[in-house]
């Protein structure tokens, strides 16, 4: 398992298979994840480790799908927030590994079957497939519950009311104003005719954008900033989480499934309302590629120290899974 390492962008702007430029940076962002890609993947793996052996088929279920690979973004976010803003990695991790950790409990349970119904998962089996049904929400519950606990146990040098608001954060990120709520709008426009873009937006901005917003915000929080510099974090974080579901639909009509690492063409095969579909191809690839300028003018005032998050940011419209 490792954590995205995208294509070397520190030279010229080129093409992707988005068909737009990256900037012109001076910033590896090859280097920068490969210094976090060590330490990310061992946090993550003692995170699920059993310790007395009535538990060890949850946690190997666990440890299946949280160790299954994946681009890593909203850890590497939450970590390059924190040092943005004067904080450290070892500050941020434990927030980092919450975070996957419950993005990981999201797609267990989207793949189940009265959900997307989906087998196959980062090029490999789904949860499901291989622990089935009932044991794959049990893991997916137990990664969701354990991610609050793990903030609180082992986050160190950190005040206890910045603490707090990280864990308040991730709670409302995943309830009925985040990720779940996002995924019933989903589930219950799926198919309906007259699905406006407000509605996909509302879908996305919950099911996808508030946890990269609460990624970054939380990563800032952690590491000292003051309410306008979170302010500014979590408006960037809106605009790439909403580019980074613009992207996923161009990618689900464009690239093969061996390049996703899951089933392609999914969306038109169930009629689901996406971006592509609203706004078409071309115009897809323009709005994704506004709201990645956008996020990107909210950093200005952090200078040099943003180019991570600038980075990471062209990335999400670069990438090709």
């Amino acid at each position: 398992a490792s954590a995205f390492v995208p294509t070397n962008i520190a030279s010229a702007p080129r093409t992707s298979a988005l068909n737009v430029a990256a900037a012109d940076t001076a910033f590896s962002l090859d280097e920068y994840l490969m210094s976090k890609k060590g330490p990310i993947e061992a946090a993550l793996e003692a995170s699920v480790k059993s310790r007395i052996p009535q538990t060890d088929k949850i946690c190997e279920s666990m440890g299946y799908s949280l160790m299954a690979g994946g681009k890593r973004i909203r850890p590497v976010l939450c970590i390059a927030a924190c040092e943005m803003v004067g904080g450290t990695q070892e500050m941020a991790m434990p927030t980092a590994v919450a975070l996957e950790m419950i993005h990981t409990m999201s797609l267990i349970h989207d793949d189940l079957p009265s959900m997307d119904n989906d087998d196959l998962r980062r090029g490999k089996p789904t949860n499901h497939v291989i622990y089935g049904e009932d044991v794959a929400i049990l893991a997916g519950d137990s990664l969701l519950s354990t991610s609050f606990e793990h903030v609180a146990r082992h986050t160190e040098g950190v005040s206890a009311d910045r603490i707090v608001d990280v864990i308040a954060r991730l709670g409302k990120s995943v309830g009925a104003e985040g990720l779940a709520g996002g995924q019933v709008m989903d589930l219950e426009c799926e198919g309906k005719p007259g699905t406006t873009l407000d509605d996909l937006k509302w879908i996305h901005i919950h099911k996808t954008a508030t946890l990269l917003q609460v990624a970054v915000a939380s990563g800032a929080v952690l590491g000292g900033a003051t309410p306008e510099e979170v302010a500014a974090c979590e408006k960037f974080a809106m605009d790439i989480g909403l580019a980074f579901q613009v992207a996923d639909d161009i990618l689900d009509c464009t690239a093969s499934s061996e390049d996703l690492g899951k089933t392609a063409g999914k969306d038109e095969a169930t009629d689901k309302t996406t971006y592509v579909k609203l706004m078409g191809l071309e115009g897809s690839k323009k709005y994704a590629r506004e709201l990645i300028d956008e996020a990107k003018e909210c950093l200005a005032p952090f200078g040099e120290r943003a180019a991570p998050l600038l980075a990471i940011a062209d990335y999400i419209v670069e990438r090709k899974n």
